[in-house]
């Protein structure tokens, strides 16, 4: 006993039923009944109606007694190193006391702006000596002052 597949909805069509549907083009279509039949030749979307065995393959109906559902992993929080402290560092800062904290904070801040300072003035100091040299030197350009390499200036013989 051979058993044909519905062309349009995926059904069973036992022996001496259904209908048999052959296109100009010779290709053959099998239909369990009229209404799978008529939905065909209206182009509908067979994954687009709900009795149809495409839809229900497609939205994963009827197959929930097969297959166990799945598990959901539980997620593990690990704690990591971060670039430029170590996991010890990281762990030794978290167990501060927060006066400890705020003071190491505020020496940190300090300190940078004591450094930043610093570097403010020695540019200051290298500003003054460029415009000290240039005052006896005479007119320099904007490349010069930056440190471009100066003309030679062309003698005559």
């Amino acid at each position: 006993m051979k058993v044909e597949l519905d062309s349009f909805s995926g059904a069973k069509i036992y022996p001496s039923k259904g209908k048999l549907y052959v296109r100009g083009d010779s290709k053959v279509f099998r239909f369990f009944n009229g209404k799978s039949e008529s939905l065909f030749l209206q182009r509908k979307n067979p994954r687009r109606i709900a009795w149809t065995i495409l839809f229900r393959r497609m939205h994963k109906k009827g197959i929930s007694e097969e297959i166990a559902k799945k598990r959901t992993r539980r997620t593990i929080k690990h704690q990591r190193a971060i670039v430029g402290a170590s996991l010890d560092v990281i762990k030794e800062k978290r167990a501060m006391r927060p006066e400890a904290r705020l003071a190491a904070r505020a020496e940190a801040i300090k300190d940078g702006k004591a450094k930043k300072a610093e570097a403010e003035s020695k540019k200051k100091a290298e500003k003054a000596k460029s415009a000290a040299t240039t005052a006896r030197g005479g007119k320099v350009s904007k490349q010069g002052a930056k440190g471009a390499a100066t003309k030679v200036q062309a003698r005559s013989r």
